[in-house]
């Protein structure tokens, strides 16, 4: 199987699940926004423990190899604010934005436009962007693990109680 067939059904899997949980409704989307419903935050956190122990056991069988990016804060804080505002602006993110269309929600195409507009932008601008913003914070390729020093596991187990811990304090308080 190749590599593209992988990301096909994981794609595939990946929309079912956004259908099955809700989270491609925009009124899950903008409670989320206003932090007076968290589905979609316990669907995506959940999603990234699982993956994040599917990763590193993989890694630790030699089965896959990390790949990771460099960590630059200039691209994350700014990216992170145009990610935002056109969440706010559409009320849909990008992969919930894809799965609402494939609801038949026509709105959604406001937000699938937003991204090949900035895509396109993003391509024009990738020169002057590699010489200013793509420098500042440059911390190269890291982890949690190795800025802590610590075995990735441990990381991992804090975590994922973490993580339910968080979600036990949502149900008490209705989120």
């Amino acid at each position: 199987m190749t590599i593209l067939m992988y990301g096909l059904i994981t794609g595939i899997l990946f929309g079912f699940f956004l259908q099955k949980g809700r989270v491609l409704r925009y009124d899950k989307q903008i409670g989320a926004l206003r932090l007076k419903d968290m589905t979609i935050v316990k669907f995506m956190l959940s999603h990234v423990v699982v993956a994040m122990v599917g990763i590193y056991f993989l890694n630790d069988l030699g089965i896959v190899k990390l790949s990771l990016k460099p960590t630059i804060l200039g691209g994350v804080v700014i990216g992170g604010l145009i990610f935002g505002l056109g969440w706010g602006l559409i009320g849909y993110c990008p992969g919930t934005s894809a799965g609402a269309l494939g609801e038949g929600r026509l709105d959604a195409l406001w937000g699938i436009a937003g991204m090949l507009v900035g895509a396109g932008i993003y391509a024009e601008t990738f020169p002057y962007l590699q010489r200013t913003v793509l420098t500042w914070g440059d911390y190269g390729k890291i982890t949690i693990p190795q800025v802590l020093g610590i075995n990735h596991w441990l990381v991992i187990v804090t975590l994922i109680l973490l993580t339910l811990l968080l979600f036990r304090w949502f149900e008490k308080k209705g989120l």
